[in-house]
């Protein structure tokens, strides 16, 4: 029973030992082995006493995220996670649990070493970028040079523009920006300086953003004489967009010189580089190696381990007191004795003793605690997405594991794509532990998955549908005629049940008859079937969900209040089965008893509506003798009940409040006469009450009942629509694939019966295709959608307040998980 109603909760104070290694001790234990919800008592005061430990935490994770970054930007390093079990069963054991003192020490160390080593390396990688600029810029000022050790003169238009009366600006700048050097130039120097351009034909690394780049040599030309603002205005031009600048050779031994230096001064920056690369995969290395067998890497260890003392310690800022921490716990009431022995075992005999202590009253409404397990988690959590249920209200999750994956079926209902769902449900039951924390919403939805595929499958059958063909399991109920394609029944169909002919057999046991597919009234006959089916599910759902109703007004009587058992509950189930009940009484005597001529069941309720005799010339137009006289009878019962649920509650409600207000006018009274005498007293506030308010809310739920029954069973329809659109798009599919492939195969003579198997081949994965696309993805999740539709509005509307507030206990375990996130 407990999908049925949320657990019974107790409220607490739990006292721990004043000292803070013994305190963190305990809450540690209570959060790796108990369920225990915390009520924060410093929120009104803001006592924090643990905040600096906090805080130290928090920058513990902040060093721990800058080595996680390291650690991505070298290759080769992967950290090991998800041991989740494996952390939690070694903070179990003293001697290999992490503490908090080494931990913190050592990032800081880490911290230190790596951010010197970084400041260096970064000092390396700027000195090496210079220098392999530089080089390239005289590697270009050696190839512009003359061949016999003089540069030119310029007089031939074929040579390099050289001279020692032109002033010259170098540097290199990246590709990307050649275009806007070229205009600012010509803007800066109004067209008296020539840039050269020569682009690096290896990717040149940036020596500010360490990123690599493309980039080009330039060198500026401009008349030497009294060019000293230009020259200026050439450099400001350089500076503005971001390029580097290096001196430019004026001779022809200088670049020769200069390249031999600045090899040597590479190679040395290079060697200098690897060995910090070096030094910083060991360190790395040490990192991502697994602390234990088959454990995490030991920092993925320290960054679990901070998660975990860091909700210690924001628990511990929870507690009030000084010779004792005390805090106010939310727990199951069933698990009492189970918490109080588990805190005596672990506590220490020579510090104060934790204990749990059960307070009388409550402190506010208990919050909502639903126990699950790994089956109904997932259906579940459709729910709670809704809303929590009250504390003790009637839980719709109960039903929902069935209903949810039974509807499901009907709209999805197809052997073919069922089975293919089923295995997808049944490959994640199986990989689940691969799933669970690498895709936690695979894992938590593989059962419902499952469930759908299952029911799916089931449907099909019943619809005897298999990608649009029907399934020959059994032997038909009917026989050809003649022919022209007409069929009659083998059985007697005066009554449905018994063969006419022991030989030709029955009705077809099971499912719809393989007849039906393709015969010309099929599509007429499977409507009329599928919509009246979902009506019936329909209207046995929605008055399921006033038998909840029902439920939670029982458990309201626990607390002296008969008022909704009376005048809502027993009104809305009279509504509900004497009118939609007894629609679905006449579908089903409908189909068990053929009656000639048979009575339209739109027809019948509508003159029940109406007041007016349902009439077939003369006489009653009856489904049985009296159904007619029978079916007035119950249209007045359902009137009727729609004037019990309007009035009685609220002038209930109102005489309540009279009653209430004399009594505690009573009671002011008696206190009025105290404070006369000497004595002290005193009376709480009264709860505001508005008739007006109260009669306009009950006369809204009346008519929302009311109207919403009628649209909620039309609005189950979708059941049929969904499943005709299924069955359609499934028949398109494969005539216009798979279909046509057979036809081309079957018509094709000897020397076409290649290119037909050619075309067989194509058009099954057309077909493919388009089954994986649309029925298996947008189709599932079409379903599935209104099937939450129907259980959100339709069915949950009945009953569910969804007022509650979840239990969310303490947990390591979950945090961590969290944090995977």
């Amino acid at each position: 029973m407990g999908l049925l109603r949320s657990e019974t909760m107790s409220f607490g104070t739990l006292t721990l030992p004043p000292n803070e290694r013994e305190a963190r001790r305990i809450i540690g234990i209570v959060g790796r082995e108990l369920h225990l919800q915390f009520e924060d008592q410093n929120a009104k005061s803001m006592r924090r006493p643990y905040v600096k430990t906090v805080q130290r935490i928090a920058e513990m994770e902040r060093i721990l995220r800058f080595l996680f970054n390291e650690i991505q930007a070298i290759d080769g390093c992967t950290v090991t996670k998800q041991k989740i079990k494996e952390f939690m069963d070694s903070d179990r054991i003293p001697e290999s649990a992490l503490k908090m003192e080494e931990v913190e020490k050592e990032l800081w160390g880490l911290s230190t070493q790596f951010n010197s080593m970084k400041d260096g390396n970064s000092q390396l990688l700027a000195e090496l970028c210079q220098a392999t600029e530089e080089y390239h810029v005289v590697q270009r000022a050696s190839e512009l040079g003359g061949t016999d050790g003089h540069f030119s003169t310029g007089n031939d238009l074929k040579e390099p523009l050289q001279s020692a009366s032109l002033g010259t600006v170098a540097g290199v700048v990246a590709q990307a920006d050649e275009v806007k050097l070229r205009l600012a130039l010509f803007r800066a120097s109004r067209g008296n300086a020539f840039a050269d351009i020569h682009q690096i034909q290896d990717v040149v690394q940036d020596p500010k953003t360490g990123a690599f780049v493309k980039k080009s040599v330039f060198v500026v030309y401009f008349q030497g004489a009294g060019g000293a603002a230009l020259h200026a205005k050439v450099v400001k031009v350089c500076h503005a967009i971001g390029v580097n600048l290096y001196p430019w050779s004026k001779d022809n031994q200088t670049p020769t010189n200069r390249l031999n230096q600045l090899k040597v001064v590479r190679q040395e920056k290079q060697k200098a580089l690897e060995g910090f690369t070096s030094f910083m995969k060991g360190e790395m290395d040490r990192l991502t190696a697994p602390r234990k067998t088959g454990g995490n890497s030991l920092i993925e260890d320290w960054r679990l381990f901070c998660v975990k003392e860091k909700s210690i310690y924001t628990i511990l800022n929870m507690c009030s007191g000084e010779a004792v921490l005390h805090v106010g716990v939310w727990y199951p009431a069933e698990a009492e004795q189970n918490i109080k022995d588990l805190l005596q075992k672990n506590s220490s005999p020579d510090q104060h003793a934790a204990t749990l202590f059960r307070e009388a009253a409550p402190r506010g409404l208990p919050p909502t605690f639903i126990r699950t397990n790994e089956y109904t988690e997932g259906w579940q959590g459709v729910i709670d997405t809704y809303g929590i249920p009250s504390y003790k209200e009637v839980n719709p999750g109960l039903i929902t594991v069935v209903t949810f994956p039974f509807i499901f079926g009907m709209m999805y209902g197809d052997v073919g794509h069922g089975s293919m769902l089923l295995c997808v449900g049944i490959w994640l039951v199986a990989n689940a532990e691969n799933h669970r924390y690498s895709a936690p919403g695979l894992f938590t939805a593989r059962y419902m998955i499952l469930s759908l595929g299952i029911f799916a499958t089931f449907a099909g059958f019943m619809y005897n549908d298999f990608f649009s063909v029907g399934l020959e399991i059994f032997d038909s109920g009917f026989k050809m005629k003649d022919l022209s394609g007409e069929h009659e029944a083998t059985f007697d169909t005066t009554n449905g049940c018994d063969a006419a002919k022991a030989d030709l057999g029955g009705p077809y046991p099971f499912g719809l008859d393989h007849a039906w597919c393709g015969a010309s009234n099929e599509l007429l006959f499977v409507n009329s079937m599928k919509m009246k089916l979902s009506v019936l599910f329909g209207v046995l759902q929605m008055i399921l969900g006033v038998c909840f109703r029902f439920c939670n007004a029982l458990w309201q009587h626990k607390q002296k209040n008969w008022t909704d058992f009376f005048f809502e509950c027993i009104p809305m189930m009279t509504f509900m089965v004497c009118f939609f009940g007894w629609m679905d009484f006449m579908i089903l005597y409908k189909w068990a008893y053929p009656v000639d001529p048979p009575p339209s069941i739109i027809n019948s309720l509508i003159c029940m509506a109406m007041w007016t005799d349902d009439k077939h010339g003369k006489e009653d137009n009856d489904f049985f003798k009296g159904s007619v006289d029978l079916s007035k009878k119950l249209m007045f019962a359902s009137i009727l009940a729609v004037p019990i649920m309007l009035f009685p509650k609220p002038f209930i409600l109102l005489a309540e409040h009279n009653a209430k207000e004399q009594e505690n006018k009573g009671e002011a009274q008696t206190h009025l006469a105290l404070e006369e005498g000497g004595g002290h007293g005193g009376h709480g506030d009264h709860e505001e009450f508005e008739f007006g308010e109260i009669f306009i809310h009950q006369v809204i739920e009346t008519i929302e009942f009311v109207l919403g029954s009628v649209s909620h069973t039309a609005s189950y329809l979708r059941i049929w629509a969904l499943s005709l659109a299924h069955q359609q798009l499934s028949l398109v599919f494969f005539q216009k694939t798979l279909s046509m492939g057979l036809n081309i195969a079957k018509t094709g003579d000897d020397g076409s019966i290649y290119l037909a198997a050619v075309m067989l081949y194509f058009m099954y994965a057309a077909w493919f295709g388009v089954t994986i696309a649309v029925l298996l993805g947008m189709d599932v999740l079409e379903c599935f959608l209104h099937t939450l539709r129907l259980h959100w509005v339709e069915f949950q509307s009945k009953f569910y307040q969804a007022k509650g507030y979840a239990f969310t206990p303490y947990s390591i375990k979950k945090l961590i998980m969290e944090s995977e996130d």
